[in-house]
């Protein structure tokens, strides 16, 4: 029989109640990053930041068990999903007295596709746009500080510095106060800015992530804005320090880069929050905004509107992606839409031996695990349904060729029945065959240190090719074909034995014995095969990757437990005093 108003209120109330009981351990674990930061408890950071993640899924497992047993009690367990109007009218009715309603109105949407497994998704029975207005406003003050230089920018840089102090001293106050000013001084559009009518506002919240603490704000007068960031390090033995300051927008927004772990931040008003962050990070989605801070979920929900948005405003079609076609993953896009679409294969063409199962496992495993700017997160979407007359012909056959199995006409829609979406990137082969001889130093460079960043985060690319990396608009190299990954600590790396006799070397098969796990260094030139003029600059730059000693020395490193530094702007922005100390 049809749910009755109180049944449809008391499914609302319980999951109210369960995005609650979420949010307040969310808030909890963020909330603790200040002493985790200031103890130096570096791999309880990154245990942590995995935690944080999973307990979305968790607490949408235990709401949805919650409603199975209310559902038994109340015989409603052959309710349908158009029943269910009346349950979100009843939820509506509880997000005008939260902080965070877009944030409910998600964990809503999570629940209702968990019950109906992604199916019947309509906007009258579940948030597809959001009902609610903007979140409650609080004043200026009571999200960020505000100071000025009327002072004099010795004294404001002094204050800001004793405002956001910890229960650790800093390790050289002065030092700091001398090498920040003098970056303002020596910035042109912060030396112009500066002036009677200037405000610095900087968030109360301090983001965290791995080793770093981060003060964010922006610099503001009647006809200019500057968004800046001062990285805060903890040596663990003299103090906290100030390590560089961020005054470049660019560089501000690769702090802020999807190929980063999400941040550890106190947001009581996440809209708000938000809102600022989009102040100084005009050209970063919105969904992107609400992910970095930890909440991939919503940000999943706000991606959704957009492509929906972008969708009615477009009429291009859906292709196949740019590149080298893999043998794991089908890769398209929307020449319009800066984004891919990937779908797990039924087959796998040789060498390639996995399970879809695991495919998936490498997937999660990075998501969970610190990206360190060198993996691009990615978003899993189940029962996608695509308007067909966007899809190309070349696109559809491609699709049923590969992947029949995730692949549905209803109608006049292609439904995709798994599928991960991440932003797009000009594939690393690609881009090497225009580069100029400088962008072509600067990215082999990049794709070592690509390699190297992903090792000391104990991650394993396996296949190193070429067409396995992207390069992002701020050139930057990032690692985006997942199948092949392992933790660098699974690796046996080996050099080559030598051989007992020429003949050996001439054989088509080794002469050494070959385990599973064993990986070495020295044969690594195949993926440098047909290019001599850029495996000389690579071999120029990053030769130790080649040797086996190299690979071993971190693998031991990680085993002592060394969380190796990684920051997310280039080593020459830091200052030397920083330098000199870590």
């Amino acid at each position: 029989m049809p749910l009755s108003r109180a049944q449809a209120a008391n499914i609302a109330h319980i999951m109210d109640a369960g995005f609650t009981e979420y949010r307040s351990q969310f808030e909890h674990i963020s909330s603790g990053a200040k002493q985790r930061f200031e103890q130096a408890l570096w791999q309880q950071v990154q245990a942590i930041g995995m935690r944080r993640i999973d307990l979305y899924g968790e607490m949408v497992t235990e709401v949805t068990k919650r409603l199975d047993i209310f559902r038994s009690a109340e015989n409603l367990g052959q309710e349908k999903a158009r029943e269910w109007v009346a349950v979100k009218l009843e939820f509506e009715k509880l997000t005008p007295q939260r902080t965070d309603p877009e944030l409910a109105e998600t964990f809503y949407n999570s629940i209702f596709c968990r019950t109906f497994r992604h199916r019947a998704l309509r906007e009258h029975r579940m948030f597809l746009f959001s009902s609610t207005e903007q979140a409650p406003k609080v004043l200026a003050q009571d999200m960020y500080r505000q100071y000025d230089a009327s002072q004099g920018v010795v004294s404001m840089v002094n204050e800001i510095l004793e405002d956001y102090k910890f229960s650790v001293p800093y390790a050289n106050k002065r030092l700091d106060v001398i090498n920040l000013v003098r970056i303002i001084k020596h910035n042109t559009d912060f030396r112009m800015a500066i002036g009677a009518q200037t405000r610095v506002q900087i968030l109360k919240s301090i983001f965290y992530r791995n080793k770093g603490a981060y003060l964010v704000g922006q610099l503001v007068n009647p006809s200019h804005s500057q968004p800046f960031i001062i990285p805060l390090l903890n040596d663990e033995t003299q103090g906290i320090y100030t390590d560089t300051l961020i005054t470049d927008p660019d560089d501000v927004s690769i702090i802020f880069s999807f190929t980063r772990s999400y941040f550890m931040v106190e947001t009581p008003v996440p809209a708000e929050f938000v809102g600022f962050l989009q102040q100084i990070l005009p050209a970063k989605p919105l969904a992107e905004i609400y992910t970095n801070i930890g909440f991939y979920k919503h940000g999943k929900s706000v991606f959704m509107r957009d492509y929906l948005h972008h969708m009615d405003d477009s009429d291009d079609q859906f292709i196949i992606a740019p590149g080298i076609k893999g043998m794991v993953m089908s890769v398209f896009t929307l020449p319009s839409l800066d984004i891919v679409f990937k779908i797990i294969k039924d087959k796998f063409a040789p060498p390639k031996a996995m399970s879809k199962a695991v495919v998936k496992e490498k997937y999660r495993l990075v998501k969970v695990h610190d990206r360190v700017g060198r993996m691009a997160d990615t978003q899993e979407f189940k029962h996608f349904a695509f308007a067909k007359h966007r899809f190309s012909q070349e696109l559809i056959d491609e699709l049923f060729a590969v992947a029949p199995s995730m692949i549905h006409i209803v109608d006049e829609y292609v439904v995709i029945e798994q599928l991960y979406v991440e932003r797009r990137m000009i594939p690393l082969n690609i881009y090497i065959d225009t580069a100029s001889d400088e962008q072509l130093y600067d990215v082999i460079d990049e794709y070592g240190n690509a390699i190297k960043q992903l090792a000391a985060a104990n991650i394993f690319p396996g296949d190193m090719l070429f067409k396995n990396f992207g390069v992002t608009r701020h050139g930057r190299v990032v690692f985006y074909d997942y199948d092949e990954i392992c933790y660098l600590t699974e690796c046996n790396f080996r050099k080559i034995p030598e051989a007992m006799y020429p003949e050996q070397e001439l054989a088509s098969e080794p002469w050494y014995s070959v385990g599973p796990y064993d990986v070495f260094p020295e044969e690594f030139h195949v993926f440098l095969a047909g290019r001599p003029r850029i495996a000389k600059i690579f071999r120029q730059i990053h030769s130790d990757i080649f040797d086996a000693n190299y690979w071993q020395s971190l693998q031991r490193d990680i085993v002592d437990g060394q969380v190796k530094d990684v920051f997310p702007y280039r080593r020459n922005k830091r200052f030397l005093s920083s330098k000199a100390s870590v």
